[in-house]
This record gives structure tokens, sequence and C-alpha cells, in this order.
């Protein structure tokens, strides 16, 4: 297992280092999306639309903030991850439309999402869930809100960050997924059960 520091823009080369169990940290620029979001982003580069930030480079992130308005500022109160399996339709167009490099979530995605990371090379990273508070520590501020007609946890906020982390890389640009390797490996160890189960990601 490695530790690795990245400022936005993440380039290509630089997500290909990493090996599935390596922790990074990400300092520079990271938007939030969740599925509306996501959804808004794809119809809009469909139309051919410009996008309200170029996402080239930068970290996307699964989760709704909580957030306050203090005069015509924001402030992050916490930003815990969502679980990402529910991103999994869009994530793969996500991910090919606008050269988004590294995808911040909870819980693993799909073999969808594993093959567009393969092809593509881009990589899933995961924060400990139920931390809401120490990850909202990481975010210095509010840079840009957008779409906030989707409401607060769906719109995109465009945040700035330090050393945002850790991230525990949990699908890497092999192919390789931590979440499905636990998930054959307690198969494995489940036997008749594990296979009437079929536990995968």
């Amino acid at each position: 297992m490695a530790e690795y520091h990245f400022t936005t823009p993440i380039s290509k080369e630089d997500v290909q280092k990493l090996k599935i169990g390596d922790v990074i940290y990400i300092s520079g620029i990271v938007f939030t999306a969740r599925d509306e979001a996501h959804e808004r982003a794809l119809e809009m580069a469909e139309k051919g639309e410009k996008m309200p930030i170029d996402f080239e480079g930068l970290a996307v992130y699964h989760c709704g903030p909580v957030v306050r308005q203090v005069g015509d500022d924001w402030e992050i109160v916490a930003a815990g991850p969502t679980t990402s399996t529910r991103l999994d339709m869009f994530e793969d167009e996500f991910i090919k439309e606008f050269k988004v490099n590294v995808v911040i979530g909870k819980g693993g995605m799909g073999a969808r999402t594993v093959k567009a990371m393969k092809e593509l090379k881009a990589v899933y990273t995961a924060f400990v869930g139920g931390a809401a508070v120490v990850a909202a520590k990481g975010i210095k501020r509010v840079k840009e809100v957008h779409w906030l007609d989707l409401g607060t946890p769906e719109c995109l906020w465009v945040l700035e960050v330090e050393k945002f982390g850790p991230l525990i890389v949990g699908i890497d640009t092999n192919g390789d997924s931590l979440f499905q390797n636990v998930a054959d490996e307690a198969k494995a160890k489940l036997g008749k059960i594990g296979e009437f189960l079929d536990i995968t990601f």
C-alpha cells in the first residue's frame, strides 16, 4: 500500500500509478454530483450545451452535503459520501464524456463502472462512511454552486479542498476491485451458501 498526494487537475498518468488499497489525498477542486446532477450533465452534453465548469481532471464526489448560508457565502457543515452503487447507471458515460479521472464515494461500484475505469483509465476511491464532519474539515471553501433548483443535496457544489482524505483506492485502472475481491473471498468461505446468495459487485 502506498500513499499519494495529488493536486487537481489529476492526470491519467497519475491515476495509472494507483493500485487497490493505496491511499490518496486531494488538494484543489472537487465537485459533488449525485443522481440528478449526473443526469442533468449528461442530458446537457447530449444537447451540446456548455457545462458550468470544466470537469476534466477533477474529482467527482458522490455527496449531498449539509450546508448553511452565511451572508452571500455557503459553508459546508457535513460532507459524508453517498452510497455509490446508485450512480452505476450513469458513471461510465459520465467518465467518458467529461474526462473525470477520480471518483469519490462509499461502498464500491458495479461491473459496468469497473469496466469503464479499466477502459478509460479512471479510479474509484472510498471515503469512510459516518465521517461527514471529518470530510467537511478538508473543504476550505465553496468556490461555486450550480443547479440549486435540484435542491442542496443534489446540486453541483464546486469545492476547494486541501489534503482531502484519506481516500482508499477501491477500483483501479487495471479493473481490480477491492470490493469484488472481498465479495469473492466471502463467497468462497460461505461455500454453497455463498453461491446461493450470489454475492457480487
